[in-house]
């Protein structure tokens, strides 16, 4: 069983190697606003409520993220294992999923933490171009698509996110180093926690992850 949280700060690669390791161990790619759209998308309770929440401009709280989580690892697609990006972004949303895993007998077995120093973090989001419609990420140059300016996926313009220069990719990193730090304790205590190199490349770490995973059942 492959119960998986993906961590690391914005720029460290987690994107990238997610939708090679769902698809290597046939489990799927979960993140909070993927979760969020089907929610939405499905009219589920929940997804309305967290609408509401959203068309008003205000952060969804705490329990109904948690609620949505809940909602979701209880999937049958879940059932053979997960991999969680984006949650838990604190430690009262990691002692929840850590009540949700117990209540429907899917507990986290493995947490990846990617690192990345900051500046390198920095001159990757500076190159950092993203497909709109299917999210798929690219760099001018460590990772062009193959038609400059095209998504290699789905055809589609490319675009640099709006948050993607220096001043606000700073404000992002602080926070995440701010929430998360604590996280990452939660689950070295735990005996969870698996440290990555993200700077050798995207091949070197991909072999490093699967020759991790291959090990865990």
């Amino acid at each position: 069983m492959r119960n998986i949280v993906l961590m690391g700060p914005p720029g460290a690669g987690k994107g990238t190697q997610a939708g090679d390791l769902a698809s290597r161990y046939h489990i799927p790619h979960i993140s909070t606003g993927d979760m969020f759209r089907e929610a939405i998308k499905n009219k589920t309770p929940l997804g309305q409520k967290a609408e509401a929440i959203i068309a008003r401009g205000d952060l969804v709280p705490d329990d109904v993220t948690v609620a949505l989580v809940k909602e979701r690892l209880s999937q049958p697609d879940c059932a053979e294992g997960y991999l969680l990006d984006g949650f838990p972004r604190t430690i009262p949303q990691a002692e929840a999923l850590d009540e949700i895993g117990k209540a429907i007998g899917r507990a986290v077995n493995a947490v990846i933490d990617i690192t990345v120093p900051e500046e390198i973090l920095i001159d990757r989001i500076g190159g950092r171009r993203v497909c709109p419609k299917c999210g798929a990420s690219y760099h001018v140059r460590n990772m062009k698509p193959k038609v400059e300016g095209k998504c290699d996926v789905c055809g589609s313009d490319l675009i640099t996110r709006k948050d993607d220069n220096a001043e606000s990719f700073k404000v992002r990193l602080d926070n995440y180093y701010r929430q998360t730090a604590p996280v990452s304790d939660f689950y070295k205590n735990k005996g969870l926690l698996h440290t990555f190199d993200g700077t050798g490349g995207k091949e070197k770490l991909q072999g490093v992850l699967f020759a991790f995973l291959d090990r865990l059942s």
